[in-house]
């Protein structure tokens, strides 16, 4: 097929699911800056570093195998789920230290954006090869853009997820949680392709991959909750100092507050980053040792100065109204 039908086919749908999933952190949004070029890892750097390794990989296999269909099975099956799951989770091993990296939901946004880059450029390395008519290109665009390259977001992304578990954990095993996100996401990398490698067990493939589209979003959400309890719980205990008004606190943790009217407009976008950020702070506080926790405790005190401005300014239009 033409290589623009392809381009704009592996482009669209894979830009689209990195907006709607960079859009569905509803607490604190990350940069989209930042969400972008992880995206683009995985677009270039991963299958750039991916080829590389799974070539020198088939080499090696290729001379103790000499069976080109052996060959191809464990390069599908063994190699492609190890390498690419290595290539493409690299980039979170440093990304996951900075300062932007807050929680769980972070790790499945920046994870699954790498995927889906990655599943972007190899849709579309597929799509132009093997498009050889209209029909199977349409078909390979249809299952690719549903579930290939939805996989690689789902597999990253949970590796994504580990790693923020493992940043905000003390406990002496906390090790073991990289190591396991890794061994998960090419778990779930391996039995999609070897699913889909056999006729007979292609239907099993796409019913696993459904499961596992269903799980992410259950923890995605269930991430949110947990954020929404965080921002009650750690903003409620500051009731007893005044910081932040009880009846703000309800709103800060839903939708409402993205309404006009319940404070002043001129800042009420930053005191509800500020207000949500200070809840984060303070939870990652009590799960951090050194000099993260040195880092959060400085910012906990800058965070509270600044929202104190914004809290005298909403007592200040209070009492202009009343009188």
């Amino acid at each position: 097929m033409p290589i623009l039908a392809s381009l704009i086919a592996a482009v669209v749908p894979m830009t689209f699911y990195m907006i709607l999933l960079w859009r569905l952190d509803k607490y604190e949004k990350e940069p989209f800056g930042q969400v972008l070029k992880h995206f683009l890892w995985g677009a270039i750097g991963a299958i750039i570093l991916a080829l590389i390794a799974s070539s020198l990989f088939s080499s090696a296999i290729g001379i103790i195998f000499p069976s080109i269909i052996v060959v191809g099975l464990l390069e599908a099956i063994l190699i492609a789920p190890i390498v690419e799951e290595a290539t493409k989770g690299i980039f979170l091993l440093r990304s996951y230290k900075s300062n932007h990296f807050d929680n769980i939901t972070d790790g499945l946004v920046y994870g699954g954006a790498i995927g889906l880059g990655f599943g972007m450029t190899e849709n579309f390395l597929y799509f132009f090869v093997y498009g050889v008519d209209f029909e199977s290109w349409l078909s390979l665009v249809i299952i690719r853009s549903i579930f290939s390259a939805v996989m690689h977001c789902i597999a990253t992304a949970t590796l994504g997820m580990f790693l923020a578990m493992y940043k905000f954990n003390i406990s002496p095993i906390r090790f073991i949680l990289p190591v396991a996100g890794y061994a998960i996401a090419v778990f779930i990398h391996f039995m999609w392709n070897l699913s889909v490698s056999f006729e007979s067990t292609f239907f099993l493939g796409l019913l696993f991959l459904i499961v596992m589209i269903v799980f992410f979003f259950g923890v995605f959400f269930l991430s949110l909750a947990n954020e929404r309890k965080i921002i009650l719980s750690e903003l409620g205990s500051e009731r007893e100092i005044s910081l932040i008004a009880p009846s703000h606190i309800e709103i800060l943790s839903s939708l409402k507050r993205n309404r006009k009217g319940w404070i002043n407009e001129e800042y009420r976008k930053l005191y509800i980053t500020l207000a949500i950020k200070y809840a984060f702070r303070k939870h990652q506080l009590k799960n951090s040792a050194g000099k993260k926790k040195e880092f959060y405790e400085k910012e906990i005190d800058a965070l509270k100065l600044k929202l104190n401005e914004i809290v005298v300014k909403i007592k200040n239009d209070f009492t202009g109204v009343n009188n």
